[in-house]
């Protein structure tokens, strides 16, 4: 069998190698450690993906659901809760779910990748080059940018980390006249502080972690989480925030998932939920690529398609998460941010006369296949089924005047079920 590697030990790359090596592919993960401590705010279903990927330690390492302070456009709420994870911990807990599975992980950088159409050599900083048939690119961020994509306003975030005594656990986030900032506190006394600005305008490297410090200062949600240690210079690592879509996110004997398919803006807080999405279809992708060469092109056209998807999705949910922001409208962060990437609706009012039926790449069983689906205002990619019952004979007997007659052939619990859709689709009898 095409022994498969993935470059990366993400939340992507781990949750691909995983649904690969139950499916009984030969699947190796290279992976170099991340370089810089930090911590991320989730949500329940990023737990809930993570369970789903059959990461169960990494799972293990979300803290209990802590308050989150939101001070945007001059109000203040705390009725949001998240769960902080420490990456750190978080990524070592990922390798442990991948060796619980037998996939083997090789710590070390990767210099460069040769690929051909016969398959790719991937050159280490140790050790002898790896060969593999297929490639999985999962460094997120830090993968070569090549080949066409789409750029937001270029952004960048300064992380800052420094101890404190322990306490209580919490995060918060605030609106500032030419950006954004989050800030964490975990139990045992470590605190996070990131900024996130436009690229261009920032002092000189070896000034910022003074500036950063300033920022702190000028801020009362600072003071009130944190202690009098958050005023001083602390540890910085900087990091592109900017939102990137790749046009290309497959090949005949490649794929890119997570943030190396397409990395959103963080307002989004969608990071390592989109990471997953993209991962725990691309199994599917890679066997029927593997196997059904005669499908190469309706899986990459899959591929290609929901990754698209997912990105706009996301970004829509930062333009209008930024557009709630009102106090700064000719600041060039907030008006370069309000409106990109588009000006579509993050969610389309239903319309029953959009509705229609398409024929169009599925999951199905382990690999990708074509089938008919319901495609709506709000789901453009389609609906194959709803909990199991398939919604293109439903809207074809509804087209044809036999509506009632294909319901009567549902069970009572599926046919409400079917109804309510409809229904929910505009549709009036």
């Amino acid at each position: 069998m095409t022994e498969i590697l993935i470059l990366g030990a993400g939340p992507a790359g781990a949750a691909v190698a995983l649904g690969l090596k139950r499916l009984g592919y030969g699947v190796r993960v290279v992976s170099e450690w991340r370089r810089f401590a930090a911590v991320e705010g989730v949500s329940q279903r990023v737990l809930d993906g993570l369970r789903q990927a059959g990461l169960k330690r990494a799972l293990a390492c979300a803290a209990a659901p802590s308050p989150r302070r939101v001070q945007w456009n001059g109000d203040g709420q705390s009725i949001n809760q998240e769960c902080l994870l420490d990456r750190p911990q978080f990524d070592a807990a990922i390798r442990e779910d991948l060796r619980d599975a037998g996939i083997e992980v090789v710590e070390a950088r990767v210099l460069r990748v040769e690929s051909t159409g016969d398959g790719h050599l991937i050159h280490l900083d140790q050790g002898e080059p790896l060969r593999a048939g297929f490639l999985v690119e999962a460094r997120g961020r830090s993968a070569p940018l090549a080949g066409g994509r789409l750029r937001g306003p270029e952004t960048l975030s300064l992380l800052n980390q420094w101890q404190e005594q322990p306490g209580q656990p919490g995060s918060a986030v605030e609106s500032l006249a030419d950006g954004w900032a989050w800030m964490a506190r975990l139990a045992d006394g470590r605190c996070y502080w990131q900024i996130t600005q436009d690229a261009g305008g920032l002092p000189p490297k070896e000034q910022l972690a003074d500036y950063c410090a300033q920022r702190r200062g000028e801020s009362a949600l600072v003071r009130e989480l944190f202690g009098e240690a958050a005023l001083q210079p602390a540890s910085l690592h900087a990091r592109s925030s900017t939102a990137i879509l790749f046009h290309e996110a497959s090949g005949p004997n490649w794929l890119r998932v997570g943030d190396a398919a397409m990395a959103v803006d963080p307002l989004s807080g969608n990071g390592i939920f989109q990471s997953l999405s993209s991962a725990l279809q691309a199994p599917a992708v890679i066997i029927t690529l593997l196997q059904r060469p005669e499908r190469a092109e309706l899986a990459r056209r899959f591929h290609q398609r929901r990754v698209e998807h997912l990105f706009l999705r996301f970004a829509r949910t930062g333009r209008d998460f930024y557009a709630l922001e009102q106090r700064w409208p000719e600041q060039p962060f907030w008006r370069d941010r309000r409106t990109w990437p588009d000006a579509e609706p993050m969610h389309a009012a239903a319309d029953f006369s959009q509705l229609r039926v398409e024929r169009a790449p599925v999951i199905h069983g382990d690999g990708i296949e074509e089938a008919e689906v319901v495609v709506t205002a709000d789901q453009p990619l389609g609906i194959w089924h709803l909990q199991g019952i398939e919604l293109a004979p439903i809207v074809r007997a509804l087209q044809r005047g036999e509506l009632t007659q294909a319901l009567a052939a549902l069970p009572e619990q599926p046919r409400r079920m079917v109804q309510g859709w409809l229904l929910a689709q505009g549709y009036r009898p």
